[in-house]
C-alpha cells in the first residue's frame, strides 16, 4: 500500500521539478548573463554597433542597393570590401561573410552572418558535436564550428596574411552573429594558435 502510494507521489515531485526548470528557462534572457559584468566605457563600446553594421550587411543581396539597412546606412565604403562570400561559395560548410578593410578605425574586419533557417548545411555545422568529439589546445570544442573557422582560414589565410603586412598597425578583428559569432570565435583561437600563417600577427589584450 505504502509503495503504491510512493510511486505517484515521486511522479508528482518529478514533474513539479521538471516545470521549474523550464519555467526558470522560459525566463532566463542573455541580461541574466551579464549581471554581473561591470559597465563598459564608451571607448570600449564604440566597436559594438559598427561591427553589427559590418555582420548586418552580410544579409544584402546587393549591399550597393540595400534593402535591409539600419538608420544611417551600413556605413561602409563598398570599395573597402576586399571579399564576400555568399551561400554559393561557401555552400553550407559556413554562414556568409565578408573582409572589410576599415580604414577609419584602422581595422582588418572579417564578418560573419548568422544562422539561416533555410539553409541545411547550416544545422550540419551545428550539429556536428557531441560530448568529448573534439580535442583542442588542451581542452574541447565544438567540431562543426572548429572545421568551420578551418575551412575560412584556409581560404582566406593569403588575403588576411596579405592585409596584415600592407597595414602592420590595424587591428584584426573576427565578428558573427548567432552562428556565426561561434565560429568567429573558435577562428580567433585558431588564429592565435597559428600566428605563423598570418605572419605572425600580434595578440593585443584590450582592458
Amino acid at each position: 500500500m505504502s509503495l503504491a502510494c510512493g510511486i505517484p507521489l515521486l511522479e508528482c515531485v518529478y514533474c513539479l521539478a521538471c516545470a521549474r526548470w523550464a519555467w526558470k528557462r522560459c525566463l532566463h534572457s542573455g541580461a541574466h548573463d551579464s549581471d554581473t559584468w561591470g559597465l563598459a566605457s564608451p571607448e570600449e563600446f564604440e566597436p559594438v554597433p559598427r561591427m553589427c553594421r559590418f555582420i548586418m550587411a552580410n544579409y544584402e543581396t546587393d549591399i550597393s542597393n540595400p534593402q535591409f539597412a539600419p538608420p544611417g546606412g551600413y556605413q561602409m565604403d563598398l570599395n573597402n570590401i576586399i571579399t564576400r562570400k555568399s551561400y554559393k561559395d561557401t555552400k553550407g560548410r559556413v554562414t556568409p561573410y565578408l573582409i572589410y578593410l576599415d580604414h577609419g578605425h584602422s581595422d582588418i574586419v572579417l564578418a560573419l552572418r548568422g544562422l539561416n533557417l533555410a539553409i541545411e548545411g547550416e544545422y550540419a555545422v551545428l550539429l556536428d558535436n557531441r560530448l568529448g568529439k573534439r580535442k583542442f589546445d588542451g581542452g574541447y570544442v565544438h567540431n562543426g564550428l572548429l572545421r568551420a573557422a578551418g575551412w575560412v582560414l584556409d581560404r582566406e589565410c593569403d588575403i588576411l596574411k596579405e592585409l596584415v603586412e600592407k597595414y602592420p598597425s590595424y587591428n584584426l578583428t573576427f565578428a558573427g552573429h548567432s552562428l556565426g559569432s561561434g565560429v568567429a570565435a573558435m577562428l580567433t583561437m585558431v588564429v592565435v594558435l597559428n600566428r605563423g600563417k598570418l605572419g605572425n600577427v600580434d595578440r593585443k589584450w584590450r582592458s
